[in-house]
């Protein structure tokens, strides 16, 4: 935590820093210089070879002339100007060696510091910004420790003792009775039934059966072979193919799309049209009921879907929630926890990251973006 507002003000600091350094000459007299720096440079890389001490002559006067020419025409406000012109002194002999390049390039050390201050800044700049991420990052952390915590806080204030199978037990009928419908649909529907109401559920975001492959929805709604159940068909794909041809028309393609796709057709089942236990707070499973019935309501029997529609109507009691939390409470929490929460730990801890929280935010307001 401290460490992350060190890094924060030390990285404001050292941006400061190289923004200054950057104004004392300004960004287009710094990039002039390095411009120079780099001409120079090229030139010492391209003859330090060829024209030092007895070799090609006529390199070393074409370097003596280029590097001159490059100085002479440099503005004469240009700041570390003179280190270039001490340079030209250097070079300015009848021989040169390899020394003499790296005296040279020593001298013109002042103009790389000037032109390397836009590059300073910007790595400052990055620095920063990666600082200040890091601290939102750490925030958002807190905020899900927080949630975790006051979900603790309000679990551990259920009421262990109440009556909690006045939801369990008619959620618990609700599910067995979907879960049998939806297993004598898949078993006695023909496939091309079981992919219309798959299709059909597209309409329903709120009851998420995975919608099936293009390929075989296709096969399944447009050949004859569709109108065999599933376990039919999955029976029929484990079949050779001289076998099959006893069967269907085409062994190959029913081998290709369904034998593919086995696993999909095998583990289709109720599970999106169950509530589960503990359910969802009353608000979400009241809209998320209204859709299960709309949909259970085409393949499932009258009882089954009167059982949905019980469940339904028990989320406009009152006391929905408060079992719902009474029910979690019973499954979630350890002992541990719930000897931290009589201790009143989860309270201190609490509020110390609430106060971690907000040291941050205000951080941030101290150090916005750049």
């Amino acid at each position: 935590m401290s460490d992350l507002l060190t890094d924060l003000r030390n990285a404001d600091e050292a941006c400061r820093e190289a923004e200054s350094a950057v104004s004392e000459h300004g960004k287009t007299r710094i990039e002039a210089v390095a411009d120079a720096h780099d001409r120079a440079m090229t030139l010492l890389s391209r003859y330090e070879g060829k024209a030092t001490g007895t070799g090609d002559f006529k390199a070393f006067v074409e370097f003596q002339g280029q590097f001159a020419d490059l100085v002479e025409n440099l503005p004469d406000d240009l700041p570390a100007r003179e280190s270039f012109e001490r340079a030209e002194d250097i070079s300015d002999k009848r021989r040169l060696s390899e020394g003499d390049f790296d005296r040279i390039r020593q001298t013109l050390e002042p103009a790389d510091e000037i032109a390397s201050r836009l590059d300073e800044r910007r790595e400052a700049n990055k620095q920063y910004h990666d600082v200040r991420r890091s601290v939102a990052d750490r925030i958002a952390e807190l905020d899900e420790k927080i949630d975790d915590l006051e979900r603790l806080q309000e679990l551990g204030e259920a009421d262990l003792d109440a009556p909690t199978e006045e939801l369990s037990e008619p959620i618990q009928a609700a599910d067995d009775a979907i879960s049998s419908a939806f297993v004598a649909f898949k078993r006695d529907s023909s496939a091309r039934e079981v992919m219309q109401f798959l299709t059909a559920t597209e309409q329903y975001p709120l009851v998420e059966f995975d919608s099936p492959p293009e390929e075989l929805r296709s096969y399944l709604l447009e050949n004859e072979v569709g109108e065999k159940s599933i376990p039919d068909l999955l029976e029929l794909a484990r079949y050779s193919r001289s076998k099959l041809d006893h069967y269907v028309s085409d062994p190959d393609e029913l081998k290709r799309t369904v034998s593919t796709n086995e696993t999909y057709l095998d583990r289709l089942g109720a599970d999106p049209l169950l509530i589960g236990w503990p359910p969802a707070p009353a608000n979400e499973l009241r809209w998320w009921c209204e859709e299960a019935i709309r949909v259970a309501d085409r393949f499932a029997p009258a009882e089954a879907v009167a059982r949905l529609r019980e469940v339904q109507r028990l989320t406009h009691d009152s006391r929905f929630d408060t079992l719902r939390i009474a029910a979690q409470a019973r499954a979630e929490l350890t002992d541990e926890e719930r000897e931290r929460l009589a201790r009143g730990a989860v309270e201190d801890e609490l509020q110390q990251i609430r106060e971690r929280k907000t040291e941050l935010n205000d951080a941030l307001s101290d150090y916005p973006k750049r």
